[in-house]
């Protein structure tokens, strides 16, 4: 592949969109023969303005879809039992097929606790400890697929990129998206390396790689000299940096240099419009599975 020809760019939000349009389908098809709406509760505890945004943004896409939407807004201050109450209250609840914890939670709570609490029926993030346990295993199943790397390896089976006998590179190691993202690729039977903080020569690695993951939150991180020819770039990363131009002051960025890498990947998520928008629409996919499996519906 020509050095000057520029890369496709992976449009995160348009396959979102797709996703979101078959999902609405499903949502009334199961409700028309069942009379079952598919129901996701959010527990928020405390008043970050991130984790606000997020729990909005998830709100109006269950509308967008027909998906019913309960929220539990919770004080800063609130104990770890009255989070428990929460949950417990949803795991019994027929009419809730998903519970999301919003992360992170205030740091006098364990969120190692809390999270098991969700029934593992119920977990459409993902991240309970069987769930990514049956993802770690072959021939075993998870229940659910963390959204974020699941959103990541749907947008490769959407543009078939193929991942069967690739060498790909997972930047990060995190619980939430590059230890399961790794999983996944290594489902895909994608030849797999993660490369972390404590990582010696990590350009030398992700420089072999036919598939790059990144989830590390570092803004511009991997530049174009360290990305091989041809590669396809997944990223994650979401990171504010200053930009006097903007309104806002600040400006969104990846963890990889996207002026860099578009001369050289053969394809690249945008940030913002790539990922993000994944995850909520895997969130809405994962409930609706939910809603589906609860009541036998094919």
């Amino acid at each position: 592949m020509a050095m000057d020809s520029s890369a496709k760019v992976i449009d995160g939000k348009a396959v979102a969109k797709q996703i979101r349009d078959e999902i609405t389908a499903e949502v009334s098809r199961i409700r028309e023969a069942t009379g079952v709406i598919p129901g996701l509760a959010v527990i928020l505890v405390g008043d970050r303005k991130d984790s606000a945004t997020y729990v909005r943004n998830k709100k109006k896409a269950c509308e967008s879809v027909g998906i019913n939407s309960l929220e539990a807004n919770l004080p800063e201050d609130s104990t770890e039992e009255e989070v428990l109450n929460y949950i417990s209250g949803y795991n019994d609840d027929p009419s809730v097929h998903g519970i999301l914890v919003q992360l992170p939670l205030p740091s006098h709570m364990n969120e190692q606790n809390i999270l098991n609490a969700v029934r593992i029926e119920k977990d459409v993030d993902g991240f309970h400890p069987l769930n990514i346990g049956r993802l770690a295993m072959r021939g075993r199943d998870p229940l659910f697929v963390p959204c974020t790397p699941k959103g990541c390896i749907e947008l490769l089976h959407r543009y078939n990129i193929s991942i069967k006998g690739k060498r790909a590179v997972v930047i990060g190691r995190s619980n939430i998206v590059g230890m399961p993202a790794a999983l996944l690729l290594q489902r895909e039977d994608a030849t797999v390396s993660i490369v972390h903080s404590r990582t010696s020569n990590p350009e030398e690695i992700i420089r072999q790689a036919d598939i790059i993951i990144s989830a590390v939150g570092k803004a511009n991180m991997v530049r174009g000299s360290w990305i091989k020819p041809g590669a396809v770039i997944i990223d994650v990363g979401i990171n504010p940096v200053d930009d006097p131009n903007s309104p806002r002051g600040y400006k969104l960025v990846g963890d990889v240099c996207y002026e860099e890498a578009i001369k050289v990947a053969s394809a690249v998520t945008p940030v913002p419009g790539g990922v993000g928008p994944m995850t909520i629409a895997m969130l809405l996919q994962n409930t609706l599975i939910s809603a589906k499996r609860v009541h036998n519906f094919e």
